[in-house]
């Protein structure tokens, strides 16, 4: 599943894609910028994409609307229009392409937008998970999001109080995104690698300066991952290279990069977990 650094990289390529690090990549290129664009038609080929509202009442109230905002919000892509907001959640599978209206479609495609201008953006989504929202009020979709990781506001001490008003293993709760907003798999395992932090560790065991350590190395890994273009380990999200810097994730059996042993795999919280038992030992004086 795309996680933060995956969606920024395809809300950047959408706003201005000659702004984007590794611009050569071939799948960036192919997300044109849309801001300004006006959406002169809509077609649903899977009508469980669209979450809300119907999608013929989707349909109708998008067309006309221009593209004013490319965004991100945790792991949704928000296209602000002129009087609404079109939330895009990727799901497992789902990807966007920006190219000519006349383009053949593609097995997987479920939504259509046709743009005023000859071209259209398509949802693409293999496994039918993605969805889309089309409201009024951004926070009909966002009110349940955690904080955003790099948000201002969110400073060491108030991560700290955060982690102490809960007692849950560290690994699934930074996976909740209504704790925090826009972390995976991948960037969980890589930041509490960096930390230190055994992913079962409890949060309320957290010391002040070990969750401004844990806080700076969620941030440290989601800048290196957009720098990146994020992660491409499958074959749904191809366009980012981080995957060549991983300290842990899919690297069962491999030599920590740190202190030489080997990173083991275990399943926390219903989710594969990477970590090095050396590094990030389950210790909660440490």
């Amino acid at each position: 599943m795309p996680e933060l650094p995956e969606v920024e990289t395809i809300a950047c390529s959408l706003r201005n894609p000659v702004a984007l690090p590794f611009k050569e990549l071939g799948a960036l290129n192919e997300r044109p910028g849309i801001v300004g664009r006006t959406i002169a038609s809509a077609m649903v080929l899977w009508e469980r994409s669209i979450a809300q509202p119907v999608p013929a009442d989707f349909c109708r109230d998008i067309i006309h609307q221009e593209i004013t905002q490319v965004l991100r919000r945790g792991k949704y892509l928000v296209l602000r229009l002129t009087h609404d907001w079109l939330f895009i959640h990727l799901r497992m599978s789902g990807d966007i392409r920006v190219e000519p209206l006349a383009s053949e479609n593609q097995v997987h495609d479920r939504v259509i937008l046709g743009f005023a201008d000859g071209t259209r953006l398509v949802f693409n989504d293999p496994r039918k998970f993605g969805r889309l929202w089309l409201v009024k009020d951004p926070l009909d979709v966002w009110c349940t999001l955690g904080p955003e990781p790099f948000d201002e506001e969110l400073t060491a001490e108030c991560f700290y109080g955060m982690l102490q008003r809960r007692s849950r293993s560290i690994k699934p709760l930074l996976l909740d995104q209504s704790f925090i907003a826009g972390l995976g798999n991948i960037y969980t395992d890589e930041a509490l690698f960096l930390a230190g932090i055994h992913p079962l560790r409890k949060s309320n065991t957290l010391g002040p300066g070990q969750a401004a350590g844990l806080l700076s190395a969620i941030r440290q890994v989601l800048r290196e991952g957009i720098m990146r273009n994020g992660a491409s380990i499958d074959w749904v999200y191809r366009g980012g290279d981080f995957q060549n810097y991983f300290n842990v994730y899919q690297r069962t059996g491999s030599q920590c990069p740190r202190c030489g042993g080997l990173i083991e795999r275990s399943v926390v919280g219903q989710r594969g977990t990477h970590y090095c038992p050396v590094c990030q030992p389950l210790d909660p004086v440490n």
